[in-house]
């Protein structure tokens, strides 16, 4: 079993990339956004919780997310591997990752990032934002908020998944089938 976290700041192509290894692979790919949107309009449980939080304007707990998480694990028992897409989001919940993780004798192998330029990342949202009619993608003061907020937040990630030998940096830039080349060579590997 392979498990990895795909990473990377808005715009740099993670949901893209999570389709082909998971085609390719036969993984399970697990979006946070996903996950959420799931369990909010389905009203679970957990939904509701999250929905409450979000409702009153805050972030929704740690233990919430992780709880989602864990449920979505469980629901693929044969799976090859997981792809975590948008979480962890802070070393808290990379530690709390670990933890689940390790009780089902298993691990991340790696995260792979994907790391392009910022002004890149700009023009390819405020397109997207053209083309899907995404109101957040359509501001770049907005954009650039998001990426103020992944730098100071998400990014320190890097740090605790190169502690364990597990951060794996791709260049970002490029046709998706070359993306995809180096990201299957680093997947291989782990």
């Amino acid at each position: 079993m392979k498990n990895i976290v795909l990473f990377g700041p808005p715009g740099a192509g993670k949901g893209t990339q999570a389709e082909i290894l998971k085609d390719k692979f036969n993984l399970v790919h697990i979006s946070t956004g996903d996950v959420f949107r799931f369990n909010i309009k389905n009203k679970t449980e957990l939904g509701l919780l999250a929905k409450s939080y979000i409702d009153q304007g805050s972030l929704v707990p740690d233990a919430v997310t992780i709880d989602m998480l864990e449920a979505e694990v469980e629901k693929n028992p044969a799976a090859n591997g997981f792809i975590f897409d948008g979480f962890p989001r802070t070393e808290s919940q990379a530690v709390a990752l670990d933890v689940f993780l390790e009780k089902k004798e298993a691990s991340i192998n790696g995260m792979i990032a994907l790391e392009v330029e910022e002004d890149v990342l700009v023009e390819r949202l405020l397109k997207r934002g053209e083309i899907s009619g995404r109101s957040d993608d359509q501001d770049e003061a907005k954009i650039r908020n998001r990426f103020q907020e992944y730098n100071t937040k998400t990014a320190i990630l890097k740090d605790y998944f190169s502690k364990q030998n597990k951060y794996y940096g791709i260049h970002g830039v490029g046709s998706i089938a070359s993306i995809s080349e180096k990201i299957n060579a680093v997947f291989e590997t782990l």
